[in-house]
Order: C-alpha cells, then sequence, then structure tokens
C-alpha cells in the first residue's frame, strides 16, 4: 500500500543556502539535515575538502549522508554536478552578501571595510565550503566553470564598483581600480586555505583587521 503521507515541499533556494552557509558558520550535522538534497550536498561539502575532488566517490558522499549510491543519482546526475551546485550556490551566496553591505553602507569607505572584513569572516566561518568553491573550480565541466566564472565577474564588479565611488568622492586613491579588486578579494578568499577552528584567530578578528587593512590599502593621503 502507497504511503498518503505528504512529502514535504522542496527548499527554496533562500533557504537551500542558508543551510549550506547560515549565519555565523555551520552547526548542525550533516545527519540532522532533513531535505535530502541539501543532505547530499553537505555531505559532498565535507567530503570534497576532507579528501579532494578526485579522491572523493559517490560511495563517500551517500555514506555520510546515510543513503545508497543510488540514492545520491536521484538528486544529482554525477559527482562533478554535485561540485557545481555548491560552486554555483556558494558564489551565488558571497555575491549577495557583498551587495547588501555596500547597500547598508553610508560611505565608500564604510562599504569596502564591510565588504572585505565580511568576505573574509564568511570565508573563515564557511572555510571548508570556502575551499570548495575557490580551488575546485578548475574540475567543473567548461558549461559549468563559465558560469561560475560569470558570477566571479559579478563578485568584481561590486567590489570595483565601491572602488570608483571611493575615487570619485576622494576617500580612495587607485590607479588599477579591477586589479585592486581582484587584490582585495583573493587577500579575503585566502583566509580559506589556512584558516581551521583551532587557530589563534577568531572569524570575527580576522573581519576586523581585514577590513581595516582594505581601507588602509586604498585610503587617499
Amino acid at each position: 500500500m502507497l504511503s498518503t503521507v505528504p512529502s514535504p515541499p522542496p527548499l527554496s533556494e533562500t533557504d537551500v543556502l542558508a543551510a549550506l552557509a547560515p549565519e555565523g558558520g555551520r552547526h548542525e550535522a550533516v545527519g540532522d539535515v532533513t531535505d535530502t538534497a541539501v543532505r547530499i550536498m553537505l555531505a559532498a561539502a565535507d567530503a570534497f575538502a576532507e579528501r579532494g575532488f578526485h579522491a572523493t566517490t559517490t560511495r563517500d558522499i551517500a555514506s555520510r549522508a546515510g543513503l545508497s549510491p543510488a540514492g545520491v543519482y536521484v538528486h544529482f546526475a554525477s559527482k562533478e554536478v554535485l561540485l557545481f551546485e555548491l560552486s554555483r550556490r556558494g558564489h551565488s551566496r558571497a555575491r549577495d552578501l557583498l551587495v547588501a553591505a555596500a547597500q547598508a553602507a553610508p560611505t565608500p569607505t564604510d562599504a569596502l571595510r564591510a565588504m572585505v572584513g565580511g568576505f573574509s569572516r564568511w570565508h573563515a566561518e564557511h572555510y571548508e565550503l570556502g575551499r570548495i568553491v575557490q580551488f575546485e573550480f578548475r574540475h567543473l565541466r567548461p558549461e559549468h566553470r563559465d558560469e561560475v566564472l560569470h558570477l566571479r565577474k559579478e563578485i568584481d564588479h561590486v567590489v570595483a564598483g565601491v572602488l570608483r565611488e571611493g575615487v570619485a568622492t576622494g576617500e580612495f586613491e587607485v590607479v588599477d581600480i579591477p586589479g585592486t579588486a581582484l587584490a582585495l578579494l583573493s587577500m579575503a578568499i585566502d583566509v580559506a586555505r589556512w584558516y581551521t577552528p583551532d587557530v589563534r584567530r577568531t572569524p570575527e578578528g580576522i573581519e576586523e583587521t581585514y577590513g581595516e587593512l582594505a581601507v588602509r590599502l586604498v585610503r587617499a593621503a
């Protein structure tokens, strides 16, 4: 007899993003997540971060998610598609955080401090997802890589826009705006490479230090 219990509705994209990269960092264990697709993505994120994309198998991901390999394929066609969905959503989350920080700040200086500081903190609080999003990118298929590259360009554009505003108001002195935007973002992204919860630096401290450093690098004399 077929079950008459209705299936829960799928999560919205906003809810999926919040589950993958919640504010303050992830504290929920993979097995505690009720949405199966999100549980698979979290399991893949943990496996990719620990073992790397190539060394991770679908069986590894399924085991972490409490499923059979066949259960993974119900939701995702391949391991590469899982990497793409994590990369796409991770970049989308980062872009939205930068846009929100820029819109909330009263001046370009405040905006840049909040953006670079917040971006750095995000890569500390979500260092595992950050490593995948930023450093496993090369394993994507060309069409998936192009979509993620488009998101990266949007992120660059947000930071470059604040730098241009700061130059226009006289707050910043920047000759190469695209190059400076890339340098500031790279500084924040690198946090995911070295950060672990057992280091002495806290995400809050990283946010403050990197935000101030960004402003000092571009402040007009």
